[in-house]
This record gives structure tokens, C-alpha cells and sequence, in this order.
């Protein structure tokens, strides 16, 4: 659940500034994202190996240009003008979807909106860490995550009633995706004040081969974990395509990620903030447990029950994993090179994405869409091996 700003008094305003941001923005994108994958299946006439493709290079090339934002603010000491920049790109390519008539400015709006993302995540990220106490840093990140989830449910919400309201007009709910996205570059500019003395640790060039050799190996390690999870996870787009062809209408495939995003907005801060006491491998074990559940869950899915219940374990693992990732960047990453971690954390992440989802689409186009899961769920096992073998490893050194 989400904590009573008035009864945590520890978490800094500027974090829960930072989360309505991204409440704001989420709402925005989520109203565009949740209706995409049916828009161009349907409207567009485009293969569902495509939308695997577009999905995966604009979520790619989101998580590419964290790389450099990233280093940038740590040269620059400064992360606030960058996330600025990031939400600015945001706000300016919701338009364009409601005046895409073809696939080609669609997919242009898809990619500078992820632009605008990969511009402000690791600054973001790193401002985050920059703020809040080492103490409750977990608490923070989750509190942001569970916020940025509340956005990614309120989306697609509005986004049904706003196509039952409008017989299924997607233009006009993409003209109001607009509203939200500007009102968060308003809030983060006026409502957030970057901390005092971060410029004095900037770097000369963070990128340089001396600062690189700084990040320990336990960060290099977070980098391959979070890799494995990406292949894991591929684009959510998936699960509304397995429940439209479920025999879900039109107009209701939001439901999908209301379903999905309450489970993950209600899990986030608590698992957050329990990442701030336990193993963080553990969690992270106990987390690819339940990804595997909800890949068995949706390849079975020939009743209502097993796919429902697949999209909820599919939120739960998310609540869980997701926050704690980037806490455990913040807390093996040096304080000057944290933008840059971030960067290379989500480089990486960006590479395996763009493979996941492709081959997602592939396996679905060739051999249905149940192979899709399994193949999810056999990424995931493999990653918890790997977990559990590095535990071993630790316990026996």
C-alpha cells in the first residue's frame, strides 16, 4: 500500500514530488500504450512479429539513451535539467499519435517518446539516490515505483471509458493522453529542487576507462541479474494481445494492465521497503519464483481464471522486483558515478529487451502463443539458478 505522505516523515518531499511526476506521466502514456498493441493490430493491419519489433526497439532505445543521459549528469553534476529534457520529449509526442494517420508516425511518436524516457530515467533514478537517506532508500524507490504503478493503472482505466464513452475513437483518447504529460513537466519544474553540493562531485569524464574500472563487480553483477530478467520479461503488450485473443473486447483490453498495475501499485512501496531489511538475493529469488508461476499461468490460460491469474502474478513479480533493482545500483554504485551506473545498467537491459521481445513475437507467430510463456519461464528458471549457485558460491567462501 501507499504510505500516508503525513506518517512518513522521512521520505523527502522532493520523492514524493518525483512520484506524482510520474503518476502524471504514466497516466499519459499508459492511456496510449494500453490501446497501441490493438491500434496497430486491428486498425493498421500490422503482424504481431512486427509489434514484437516496434515494442522491443522503442523500449530498447529507451533504455540506450539512459547510457548517456546518465554519464551526462554525472559530468554535468546536475540531474534535474535532463529529467526535465526526458519529460519535456514525453509530453511533446503525445500528440502525434492522434494525428498519426499511418504506421510510420506512430512508430516516430513511439521512439521520441521513448527518447524522452531513456533521457530522464538515470538522472531521475540517480536524483532519487541523491535525496533520499541510505536508509530508506528501498522505502524511496518503492514509494516512486508504487506512484509511477497508480499512473500505469489510472491509464488504462480512463482509457476504457473513454473508449466505451467515444465508440471506440482512438484518436480523441490520444488528444487527452496530452493533458497529464504537460501538468507533470509542470510539476517536476516548479516542484522539485535538485540537492545542494551535488555539482561538487561531478566527474571530469565518467566514462573514462579509470572511473569505469571503479564499479565494483557486485554493481557488474546487478547488470547480468537485471539482464537475465529482461529476457525474462518481455513487453506487457503481450499479455493484452493472450487476452484479446482470450476472446476480451475491443474496448476492454485496458483491463489487462488495470489488472496488472493494481497488484504491482499495491506491492511496490511494501516490498520496497522490506528490501531495506532482507537479502536482496533472496527477494530478488522469491521474485523470479512468481514470474515463473504467471508464465505457467498464462500458457495454460484456456480459462478466464488461469489468465487473470496469470496478469495478476505478472504485477506481483513487478511490485517486487522492479524498486529493488534500481536500490541495489544505488547501493554498489560509487556516489559520483551513480547516473552512470544507471546508464549501463539499463544499456544493457536495453539490448536484452529488444531480443526478448522479437523473440516473443517470433515464438508466438510460429509456434502460438503458450510457447511465448514457456519460454519465459524457462529464462526465468535459469536466472534463479543463477542466483542460487552465486549464493552457494558466497556462503561457501
Amino acid at each position: 500500500m501507499i504510505p500516508d505522505p503525513a506518517t512518513t516523515v522521512r521520505i523527502p518531499r522532493a520523492i514524493w514530488a518525483l512520484g506524482f511526476v510520474s503518476l502524471l506521466m504514466d497516466v499519459s502514456s499508459e492511456l496510449i500504450h494500453s490501446l497501441l498493441p490493438v491500434f496497430m493490430a486491428t486498425t493498421l493491419g500490422i503482424s504481431v512479429l512486427v509489434i514484437g519489433l516496434i515494442e522491443g526497439a522503442a523500449e530498447a532505445t529507451a533504455l540506450l539513451v539512459k547510457v548517456f543521459s546518465g554519464a551526462l549528469s554525472d559530468y554535468w553534476g546536475k540531474r534535474k535539467p535532463l529529467t526535465v529534457l526526458g519529460y519535456g520529449l514525453g509530453a511533446l509526442s503525445k500528440p502525434l499519435f492522434a494525428l498519426a494517420g499511418g504506421a510510420g508516425l506512430v512508430v516516430f511518436a513511439r521512439l521520441i517518446d521513448r527518447v524522452g524516457k531513456g533521457i530522464r530515467g538515470a538522472p531521475r533514478d540517480a536524483l532519487i539516490a541523491d535525496i533520499a537517506p541510505a536508509e530508506i532508500r528501498g522505502a524511496a524507490f518503492g514509494l516512486r515505483q508504487a506512484l509511477d504503478t497508480v499512473g500505469a493503472l489510472l491509464g488504462p482505466l480512463l482509457a476504457v471509458a473513454l473508449m466505451l464513452a467515444w465508440a471506440n475513437d482512438f484518436r480523441a483518447v490520444f488528444w487527452v493522453a496530452s493533458i497529464p504529460a504537460f501538468l507533470a513537466v509542470a510539476l517536476l519544474f516548479f516542484g522539485v529542487r535538485e540537492p545542494a553540493g551535488t555539482s561538487k562531485e561531478k566527474c571530469v569524464n565518467p566514462i573514462r576507462r579509470e572511473n569505469l574500472r571503479r564499479l565494483p563487480r557486485a554493481y557488474w553483477w546487478v547488470v547480468v541479474i537485471g539482464a537475465m530478467f529482461t529476457l525474462a520479461r518481455f513487453s506487457e503488450a503481450f499479455l493484452v494481445l493472450r487476452a484479446q485473443q482470450g476472446g476480451l473486447p475491443l474496448a476492454l483490453t485496458p483491463l489487462v494492465l488495470i489488472a496488472m498495475n493494481v497488484i504491482f501499485a499495491l506491492s511496490a512501496y511494501p516490498f520496497g521497503k522490506l528490501s531495506d531489511s532482507m537479502s536482496h538475493s533472496q527477494l530478488l529469488g522469491w521474485g523470479l519464483l512468481v514470474l515463473i508461476a504467471a508464465d505457467v499461468a498464462l500458457a495454460n490460460a484456456d480459462h478466464w481464471s488461469a489468465l487473470w491469474l496469470g496478469i495478476g502474478l505478472w504485477g506481483l513479480h513487478l511490485g517486487m522486483t522492479q524498486g529493488l533493482l534500481a536500490t541495489m545500483v544505488a547501493a554498489t554504485a560509487p556516489v559520483d558515478l551513480r547516473g552512470t551506473a544507471y546508464g549501463f545498467f539499463n544499456l544493457v537491459s536495453g539490448v536484452s529487451l529488444l531480443f526478448a521481445s522479437a523473440l516473443a513475437g517470433l515464438l508466438w507467430d510460429r509456434f502460438g502463443s503458450a510457447t511465448t510463456f514457456v519460454g519465459g519461464a524457462v529464462i526465468s528458471i535459469a536466472a534463479l539458478v543463477v542466483i542460487v549457485l552465486r549464493g552457494m558460491r558466497k556462503k561457501s567462501a
